[in-house]
């Protein structure tokens, strides 16, 4: 497994920008590959983005493609997600999910690590 503990949220205006972080602890972090989620209460965990344990491999969901940046950083530890043009639409819960096992990037069943989450809030 990849303990791993988010931060970065906040509350920002529509059209705003925030970073979230993802700090993975352990050894090996740059043999795994990582991913990017959120959550609103009562429905499904959505994957967003995925990066390789190089950083040389990145996937988007559809809906932040071209808003949101996913990237590592592998001597930290630590994994980003630039969020630019947020909208009220983005306020969730937002994760950071480790121990990628393959298999769809976006199907949370192929992560073992879970953070507690760190909230996003958009307001218009």
């Amino acid at each position: 497994q990849v303990p791993v503990v988010e931060s970065g949220g906040g509350s920002v205006q529509a059209g705003g920008s925030l970073r979230l972080s993802c700090i993975a602890s352990g050894v090996n972090f740059d043999v795994h590959t990582m991913g990017w989620f959120r959550q609103d209460p009562g429905k499904e965990r959505e994957g967003l983005s995925w990066v390789s344990a190089d950083g040389g491999t990145k996937f988007y969901a559809d809906s932040v493609k071209g808003r949101f940046t996913i990237s590592r950083d592998n001597a930290k530890n630590t994994i980003y997600l630039q969020m630019t043009t947020l909208t009220v639409e983005d306020t969730a819960m937002y994760y950071c999910g480790g121990g990628f096992s393959g298999g769809r990037w976006n199907d949370v069943r192929r992560y073992k690590s879970w953070g507690q989450g760190t909230q996003v809030t958009v307001s218009s």
